[in-house]
């Protein structure tokens, strides 16, 4: 039996039809982003007060609460290496009244080095834009007898496992950093994690821990006070920021490099829309005068990108850090 003829009048009408049924769904969205927002927006940092999220999202808050028209509101929810903060995000309502400050460890590492979290990063937020290089350098309390990096490894060679090394939590970047440079120089770095790096810091320069590969935002003030030394940078080149100091892998580690960075995230289905006008103003902020300087000024590096750009880059890192974790033999303590 021969299969009816449609009319190309039918199909336009069929066509007509779809694309009527499909208004209710887009058009609130649309009159929703024009109206957006019309309440305070919360800003997740996964972290402890006193770390380099801390910084960068009390730095830009005030400048998107201006452009916005509504208060941006940091709340810290620190804890299980940022998996907290990026939990209660991903499973907040998609209205784009919820946004978190995301890095490489909770985005990119942790999905990896925990194995199974309640929530899945590039499934259940999605990007807005990449806000921060942030420079992290490997800095010493200054009671240890060590002025470079081959005088770490030194020291950690003759006392193998005496050394302990902080971080910002489970799966961040100064974590990877710590564990790359065991592997690659065959040190037993001991490693201690925290809620954030804050703590951290608090515990090196009380003397509880050794060393760390902390974001410069929180050594900078211990730098200049002179309660810690700041040995090498984590970056894969010199920084024209702070040109006098090396870093790990020209100092003594080479292919050593960790480069830490930070953006803005949404759950997932937030209306394009709102992404779109949040993407905008989360850029523009990033190229104000003020904010460049602030965020030079503690050792950190403002971005941008778009929200395509942003979420190919996750995903090549991600792919990266789990052959990095699986390499390593790496899980979750």
């Amino acid at each position: 039996m021969p299969f009816p003829r449609v009319s190309w009048f039918s199909s336009r009408c069929a066509a007509t039809a779809a694309a009527v049924l499909a208004l209710p769904m887009v058009l609130p969205d649309a009159a929703l982003a024009q109206q957006w927002p019309v309440k305070p927006i919360r800003f997740i940092m996964p972290f402890a007060p006193g770390g380099g999220t801390d910084f960068v999202g009390r730095l830009i808050s005030p400048k998107l609460s201006d452009a916005l028209g509504q208060q941006v509101l940091v709340e810290n929810r620190g804890g299980a290496g940022g998996n907290i903060g990026v939990e209660l995000a991903a499973k907040s309502e998609p209205d784009g009244y919820t946004m978190v400050l995301g890095t490489i460890g909770n985005i990119a590492v942790n999905p990896a080095l925990y194995g199974k979290l309640a929530v899945d990063p590039l499934r259940d937020l999605t990007p807005v834009s990449q806000t921060s290089v942030v420079l992290n350098v490997l800095v010493v309390h200054p009671s240890l007898p060590v002025k470079t990096v081959k005088d770490i490894i030194a020291l950690a060679k003759k006392n193998p496992g005496k050394l302990t090394y902080g971080s910002s939590g489970m799966g961040a970047a100064d974590h990877l950093a710590g564990e790359l440079f065991n592997r690659i120089v065959g040190t037993e770095l001991v490693h201690v994690p925290y809620k954030g790096g804050g703590p951290a810091m608090a515990d090196l320069v009380g003397g509880n821990i050794t060393l760390s590969f902390a974001t410069m935002v929180s050594v900078l003030p211990h730098w200049k006070s002179g309660r810690l030394r700041p040995v090498a940078f984590t970056l894969p080149e010199r920084t024209p920021l702070f040109p006098d100091i090396p870093t790990i892998g020209e100092a003594g580690v080479p292919g050593f490099a960790v480069t830490n960075w930070y953006g803005v995230f949404f759950p997932a289905k937030t209306p394009r829309p709102i992404i779109d006008r949040m993407n905008a103003t989360v850029n523009a902020v990033l190229k104000m005068p003020d904010i460049i300087e602030r965020h030079h000024g503690a050792g950190i590096v403002p971005t941008g990108s778009t929200p395509e750009a942003f979420d190919k880059f996750i995903r090549t890192e991600s792919a990266r850090f789990a052959r990095l974790v699986k390499e390593a033999n790496l899980k979750a303590e």
